[in-house]
């Protein structure tokens, strides 16, 4: 049976002051697709430069991912900061350690 990979994801913009949640199955090029879209109205995260990885978790199945990808959307700030320093408590961006591996 083949193992599948699914993320749920929070990103910031370069200060720091916007956090963006969402879910995918493949996070470097996500992440990507976030650098790029930078500065774009169109989307969220493009319009406040959330491309900064500060926090991400694996899911083996889509529908476990989803349900956290909702549940986190419903936290307030402070929890989903909380959250964030619990695994990166010098929030570094951790876009280069992810398209290492």
């Amino acid at each position: 049976m083949k193992s599948h990979n699914y993320f749920v994801y929070i990103t910031t913009n370069p200060k720091k002051t916007v956090l963006y949640i969402g879910m995918t199955n493949d996070l470097p090029r996500r992440l990507d697709e976030h650098t790029l879209n930078s500065g774009s109205p169109i989307t969220f995260a493009g319009r406040y430069h959330c491309f900064n990885l500060l926090y991400f978790e694996r899911f083996a199945q889509v529908a476990h991912a989803i349900d956290r990808e909702k549940e986190l959307k419903k936290w307030s700030r402070s929890k989903k900061e909380a959250l964030i320093k619990r695994i990166n408590p010098e929030w570094k961006f951790l876009n280069d350690e992810i398209k290492e591996d």
